[in-house]
């Protein structure tokens, strides 16, 4: 089995009507099927980091899927040359807020000295790596549905930043966008990443540009064609799982 995760309904209407409507656990709607012959567990999780490790984590432990796919929309950062509509897939997750703030300003959770998570030797701060082979994956599919979903660019790959307050204003976009060398931000990916990490479960995120981050203009963003790009490419990635 494998499982899809978004964060509100919106980001995964698309694929919600090719599955039944199963139930509702811990008050999250859940939805399972088939789509392109794989049998399919969604979840919509709610919005942040501690719904979205919360689904992640029931996913995790009542279906033991073989690869979690996170989905939605995310927020370009303004020198990442992405556009309203584009895809982008996360070679890396970056918690943007756990840390230390300092006179010379923000630091990881490193310089704590604490690990988020200790697995074996292994120590995981404040950076989650994506499963890579499923990165390709991703972006082969993006490829692949260009010419079907409109606007959707041939993808990019590369670091995501998750944040608990949205960035409102371009002062702040370009800080974060220096600080991580970031495409975008989203509201969850690192916590999911997180718990994937825990269970050793691989993990992909994909997402549409709904807007690029800056002074915050809802009137200039595009979500119903960010979700229905990332949508898109989701299933066809589905083919090759």
């Amino acid at each position: 089995m494998i499982a899809l995760m978004s964060s509100v309904p919106e980001e995964g209407t698309l694929l919600a009507r090719q599955l039944k409507r199963q139930t509702l656990l811990a008050g999250k709607p859940v939805y399972k099927g088939r789509i392109n012959d794989e049998d399919v567990i969604s979840m919509i999780s709610g919005m942040g980091k501690t719904n979205a490790a919360h689904a992640a984590t029931i996913l995790l432990e009542r279906f033991s899927p073989k690869i979690l796919i996170l989905l939605g929309i995310g927020g370009a950062y303004p020198s990442a040359g992405l556009a309203i509509g584009d895809i982008v897939v996360a070679k890396k997750e970056v918690y943007g807020d756990e840390g230390v703030i300092l006179k010379d300003g923000f630091h990881g959770t490193e310089l704590i000295g604490i690990p988020l998570l200790k697995k074996g030797r292994k120590k995981y701060f404040n950076e989650f790596r994506l499963d890579t082979t499923l990165v390709k994956k991703a972006l082969e599919a993006t490829q692949r549905i260009t010419r079907h979903a409109p606007r959707a660019t041939k993808g990019r790959a590369g670091t995501f930043v998750t944040v608990s307050t949205c960035t409102g204003t371009g002062k702040k976009a370009l800080e974060l966008e220096k600080r991580f060398c970031a495409l975008c931000e989203n509201m969850e990916g690192a916590s999911v990443a997180h718990v994937c990490a825990m269970y050793g479960t691989p993990v992909i995120e994909i997402r549409g540009i709904s807007n690029i981050v800056g002074n915050r203009d809802k009137d200039r963003w595009n979500v119903r064609l960010a979700a229905a790009n990332c949508q898109e490419v989701v299933k066809e990635l589905l083919k090759d799982l």
